[in-house]
């Protein structure tokens, strides 16, 4: 398979958050990416945030003791371009673990391989162990934070209730 071309590699990252707008079910996600004169803001869908502060937190536990406490080497520097602010919506991401390097590899896409044009945003950037950590705990809290899932469905219930459709309506469960 053909590697999609990046328009943006943002190099080794000095700081990567995850961040939350919004009240429970009404909620906006996003990853703050910073790399020298570089920001990037990659909104996400909860689902996304989830998996990539799972996979992180797993891979990083996965990581033998002497691998976890040695110094990550990404393999590009970080940005050395122009100040620049990007701001796109993931359709895509790719995430990676390289050896090596002792580092993760991210990449976000505006648009999924079909509907990829030469317009649409794309990055690219390094995770350093020390990063992942943290990141991947602030991801999973932020999305524990939400509204509770319904223990029949799975859906969210939200603050005035929820008609569960495994219960075919006859029930209303509320949270709290």
């Amino acid at each position: 398979m053909e590697q999609r071309r990046v328009r943006s590699p943002l190099g080794a990252l000095s700081s990567v958050e995850a961040e939350t707008y919004g009240e429970p079910g009404k909620r906006t996600f996003r990853l703050v990416l910073s790399s020298g004169a570089a920001r990037c803001y990659v909104w996400l869908e909860k689902e996304q945030l989830f998996q990539l502060g799972r996979y992180l937190q797993e891979a990083v536990k996965a990581l033998a003791d002497a691998d976890r406490d040695r110094q990550s080497q990404p393999a590009e520097p970080p940005w050395s371009g122009e100040e620049t602010s990007i701001e796109f919506k993931a359709a895509q991401m790719t995430l990676g673990f390289d050896p090596p390097s002792n580092s993760f590899f991210l990449q976000a896409y505006e648009t999924d391989e079909e509907s990829a044009g030469e317009e649409s945003a794309s990055i690219s950037c390094w995770v350093t162990v020390g990063q992942a950590q943290p990141l991947a705990e602030e991801a999973l809290r932020i999305c524990a934070a939400g509204r509770p899932p319904c223990f029949l469905c799975g859906r969210p219930i939200d603050p005035d209730g929820h008609v569960c459709p495994r219960a075919n309506g006859h029930a209303v469960f509320e949270s709290g």
